[in-house]
């Protein structure tokens, strides 16, 4: 059974404020596609897709939306614009549903065995480390005994940058020199977290997508050598992606798909932007579910993904 938690008051209103910028922008656009109208007709949904398209939902998705509006409004019969933003959560909601196999939610959650195992990929630039940083710092906040894995040796300031989370969330981060093998970094992590009884282990990886074989390679060895530890490590591969690039997101998602095995997703930096409804599409398109969403600078402005509040405040319901 998938864990929801409870949706609190400041949640929701760090969720608010995070999305106020795509929120604007398309509400704005929906607002001018229902503007006059009483019914829910062809005009309508024209203008609602041409709105959805250009907040960075994506063309498949958005065709998506709409066939499965046309079929709620035949089945309905009548939908009044009134209802308009309701009926658009609720469908939208259910498509995300259907990507979502994720049980772990919020980070107070159980875990489903000892020591969670995740690793983290994503290009440079996206706020891959930091992400990892807030993880470790919820984790920590609920209680759970975190590690850290610098295995993105190829940069120096990548190890740098984790071991300044680390102190800064208390938790330990094991590492090596730079140039050092990822792979004797991601077993050294996982045998001391193991060997010290840790609840959640986090694995940064090299960003870097020149070469899709060897990032392949390396993401795969990693993977082996954990194995050797923990016999079905990773247990969640999670792509970080840049929602602030729209577009230029999918293409990340579409390069690591291919480099390895995605299971969940973690889009950062919704805050200051209006392309939010690319989480939409990259779900949709990838069918991968979207655990974390960043919204803000705070380590506390990392949140559990929870598809209808954040479709809610996306829409302004």
């Amino acid at each position: 059974m998938a864990f929801f938690g409870l949706f609190g008051k400041d949640k929701k209103e760090t969720l608010d404020k995070g999305l106020e910028k795509s929120k604007e922008s398309v509400l704005s656009k929906i607002s001018h596609a229902i503007a006059g109208k009483s019914t829910v007709d062809d005009d309508v949904l024209d203008d609602l897709e041409e709105a959805l398209i250009t907040s960075d939902v994506g063309v498949e998705t958005t065709l998506k939306i709409i066939e499965r509006i046309q079929d709620r409004v035949k089945r309905d019969k009548y939908i009044g614009t009134a209802e308009f933003n309701t009926l658009l959560v609720d469908e939208v909601a259910q498509m995300l549903a259907e990507n979502d196999t994720i049980d772990i939610r919020d980070f107070d959650a159980p875990l489903p065995c000892k020591p969670y195992v995740i690793m983290v990929v994503g290009v440079n630039g996206v706020g891959k480390t930091t992400t990892i940083g807030k993880l470790a710092y919820q984790y920590k906040k609920a209680g759970k005994k975190v590690y850290l894995g610098a295995a993105d040796t190829f940069r120096a300031a990548a190890v740098d940058q984790l071991c300044i989370w680390g102190e800064r969330v208390g938790v330990p981060v094991i590492k090596q020199q730079q140039g050092s093998d990822p792979a004797s970094v991601a077993y050294d992590t996982v045998a001391s977290a193991k060997a010290n009884d840790a609840d959640v282990v986090l694995i940064d990886t090299a960003g870097r997508l020149h070469n899709k074989i060897n990032l392949m390679n390396e993401l795969t060895k990693i993977k082996n050598v954990m194995q050797k530890v923990v016999p079905d490590a990773p247990h969640d591969v999670m792509l970080v992606l840049d929602g602030s690039t729209g577009q230029n997101a999918f293409e990340q998602a579409k390069q690591f798909t291919h480099a390895t095995q995605v299971s969940s997703l973690a889009i950062t930096k919704l805050d200051g932007t209006a392309k939010g409804g690319v989480v939409i599409g990259i779900s949709d398109q990838f069918k991968i579910p979207v655990r974390y969403i960043g919204l803000g600078e705070k380590m506390e402005d990392l949140q559990a993904f929870h598809r209808e509040e954040f479709v809610k405040s996306l829409l302004g319901v």
